[in-house]
């Protein structure tokens, strides 16, 4: 390169890097587009609205009907955020809590009534028809119904209600013309298709229309083209993709079993409160710091141009985030993190390959050059790999475990550019300014070969015995205190007090001076405050309270903050995240797990290796739920989070030593010691281990001395995962490929 090309790269790295700050703090144009001020954020960092419905109609619903309205409800308020929260209340009532908003009534109104979603034919049995259409000057067509639904219960004009609808999404086709359309795809259940085979059975004949009646309206009434009789049905017309799933969404929540009404709604604060915010940030920003100050110490000149990159990849991240309106929640942060652990990764790959081919001799240009290119399989196969995973759980997750996925696959698309490219920009437009001198690069050093392998039955002996110990600590728990793991109020409901204090209190005072109370009653840090907003009212949402401990919380306030007893209330509420949720989160792990493992197999040629890539997943979620078994941490919504981000970092630290592993056995020839040849990669690649585990644990450790009592039970286990992740990565994956290596030898 050049000397005066040189010099326009650096310019437009430093041009670009400061474009991309100046945009993400302080935004561009009079509506700040890109602003750090304009991202999304959850319930638990900047509050929203909360809507409580209660059951009409109904005195006693089943706990089934309710947990049903609520998984079709979370399903239906995830349009306005994935990282929505319903949950029960009491005996009869639903809460709706939607971050990022503040106008309740628009959020009401879009919403709709839950419930009473029928299908009405055109006409009665008599052929008097039942509703009438028409159209506008901008071909819209409104629908008038003539009769009501009582009487058009009476008359069969109701063939089908919404609970007979098992599904319904938005869905895109291709006509003749291959013309892209999109539509509104139908499910029915077992009953359901046999009621809408007679029913679209009698409009086909008729050649009629069947209506779609919803919240005192009719929504749609398309055309009978056919008799349907698989319950599978297709609502066609000029929709936009925006138009197709709002339609279908609220078939949805008009298959609810249970008709709503609403009770209140209020706007309320962050659940995690300021104090939890800033902190955040502060750890952030401290954590940014040391690991870019680590990166000058040990790579120099390298360290620079990965500061650099670096910087461009957190503003870049900041400005990408509003671009795409992604919901940042404390599980989203957790997916950053990992982004930027896997971006300084990359980062280490590559600067060692250059200090081990300046070790041979190679010239600076030279060892750029081949560096970049031996370790682009690594970084290539190591993002793709935690990418797959995050897709799968964007698509089949909900709640937290899509916003988690969301911030993740943005971040390692993100970090591999800056690594791949700008890095690399970087690298050659300093060396062209002058900076060639092999000392200010550093030279790989020889290091001798560690016989990890003769130690594994020590090392396998070692992981048994702590994951056994978990075990046992998880039955202890079950017969001591009634669960193995420290569930929290997202997992298992809890107690919701509403609290109106004399005067209006800072959310910073409510933190410091009235949570701790609460937790000393409680015993468990996990306690979620929020503000309602124009009022002195604050929520408290804790574990469930006993009526002793209820008792208590009532004399804290009343002596400690003046409050009138009175104006205290408590309610059982229920977990936040809800059994469906559950699943759905089991089941995409379950599938990304597998397709990481063909990922590994295809791209190794050999199943072996994901095999022990996939074993040693299993092992770091198994220690570390030891941990959280025997330190009783709060298991909540970032516990999900947690297991999901060891994963990914554990994932991306094996496939470095696997692909060093595939690469000397290419060079290994037939004579070459197999035992020895896994005892040198390993050995190979300790630096890059140990130094990107110190990076990332920079990272989450200033979020444990900096934050608040639930940013430490986030940042506790992950700093446990990362060490443990790092551990089985050097002394279990290796030995355990070496084994299936030498026992599950392949045929010839």
């Amino acid at each position: 390169m050049k000397k005066n090309k040189a010099i326009i790269v650096l310019l437009v790295m430093v041009l670009l890097l400061c474009g991309l700050s100046y945009t993400a703090v302080s935004g561009i144009g009079t509506e700040k587009a890109g602003a750090a001020s304009g991202i999304k954020l959850g319930l638990d960092l900047a509050g929203g609205v909360s809507i409580t419905y209660q059951v009409a109609g109904e005195e006693n619903p089943s706990k089934e009907d309710m947990a049903d309205t609520i998984y079709k409800l979370q399903k239906r308020v995830e349009k306005y955020s994935t990282e929505a929260q319903v949950y029960q209340e009491g005996e009869d009532r639903i809460n709706i809590e939607i971050p990022g908003v503040s106008d309740a009534n628009a959020i009401l109104e879009e919403l709709g009534k839950p419930g009473s979603l029928y299908f009405i034919s055109e006409t009665d049995e008599e052929g008097s028809l039942n509703y009438t259409g028409t159209l506008d000057e901008n071909g819209e067509w409104s629908y008038i119904l003539l009769k009501g639904i009582e009487e058009l219960q009476s008359n069969g004009s109701i063939a089908l209600a919404g609970t007979d609808v098992m599904d319904a999404r938005a869905a895109s086709v291709s006509d003749d013309m291959q013309n892209r359309q999109f539509i509104v795809e139908l499910t029915m259940t077992q009953d359901g298709t046999k009621k809408f085979a007679d029913v679209t059975a009698r409009a086909y004949e008729k050649g009629e229309s069947l209506a779609i009646y919803y919240d005192d309206g009719i929504i749609s009434a398309p055309g009978v083209n056919a008799v349907i009789t698989d319950g599978n049905a297709q609502i066609t017309g000029s929709f936009t993709f925006e138009e197709a799933d709002a339609l279908a969404s609220t078939i949805r929540i008009g298959g609810l079993k249970l008709e709503l009404e609403e009770l209140r709604s209020n706007v309320v604060g962050a659940q995690l409160g300021s104090a939890a915010i800033s902190a955040s940030l502060k750890a952030a920003a401290v954590g940014f710091v040391l690991v870019i100050v680590f990166m000058l110490a040990v790579y120099w000149v390298m360290g620079i141009a990965a500061g650099v990159a670096l910087s461009i990849y957190t503003a870049g991240i900041v400005v990408l985030l509003n671009l795409f309106e992604i919901t940042l929640t404390l599980p989203g942060i957790a997916g950053i993190i990992l982004s930027i652990g896997m971006a300084v990764d990359a980062n280490v790959i590559i600067f060692a390959r250059i200090r081990e081919e300046l070790a041979t001799g190679k010239t600076v240009q030279s060892a750029v050059k081949i560096g970049f290119a031996k370790a682009f399989s690594a970084i290539l196969d190591g993002n793709v790999t935690t990418l797959i995973a995050a897709v799968v759980l964007g698509f089949m997750g909900s709640g937290t475990v899509k916003g988690f996925a969301q911030t993740l696959a943005l971040g390692i698309v993100l970090s591999m550019f800056t690594a791949l490219v700008v890095t690399k920009q970087l690298m050659k437009a300093m060396y062209a300014v002058g900076l060639k001198k092999v000392a200010l690069y550093g030279v790989g050093k020889e290091r001798k070969t560690i016989a990890f392998l003769s130690k594994k039955p020590v090392f396998f002996a070692v992981s048994i015995a702590v994951i056994l110990a978990g075990f046992a600590v998880m039955g202890m728990n079950k017969s001591s205190k009634g669960s193995t793991l420290n569930y929290s109020l997202e997992f298992v409901g809890g107690t919701s007090t509403n609290v109106t204090f004399n005067e209006d209190r800072a959310m910073e005072d409510i933190d410091s001076n009235v949570v701790p109370f609460i937790e000393a009653i409680t015993g468990d840090g996990n306690v979620q405050t929020q503000k309602v907003a124009g009022t002195n009212e604050v929520i408290f949402k804790t574990r469930t309270l006993t009526v002793e401990e209820r008792e208590q919380f009532k004399n804290v306030m009343v002596e400690n903050f003046a409050v009138d007893a009175e104006k205290i209330t408590a309610e059982t509420i229920s977990s936040t995240i809800s059994k469906e949720m559950q699943s759905d989160a089991v089941v995409a792990i379950l599938v990304a797990t597998a397709l990481m493992l063909v990922y590994i197999w295809l791209r190794f040629k050999d199943i072996r290796f994901g095999a022990s890539a996939v074993l040693a997943l299993v092992h770091d979620v198994l220690v570390v739920l030891a941990f959280y078994a025997a330190a009783r941490v709060s298991v909540g919504n970032t516990f999900i989070a947690c297991m999901l981000t060891i994963v990914g970092y554990s994932i991306n630290a094996t496939i470095v030593i696997f692909d060093r592993i595939r690469e000397n056995m290419a060079t290994m020839g037939k004579k070459g010691n197999l035992q020895d040849m896994v005892n040198s990669s390993i050995s190979q690649t300790l630096s890059r281990s140990i130094f990107t585990s110190l990076t990332t644990f920079f990272m989450v450790a200033s979020l444990y001395v900096f934050g608040v009592t639930s940013i430490r039970e986030f940042a506790l286990p992950l700093m446990v995962g990362i060490v443990c992740g790092t551990y089985s990565s050097v002394c279990i994956t290796g030995a355990l490929w070496y084994v299936f290596r030498t026992k599950f030898v392949k045929k010839a």
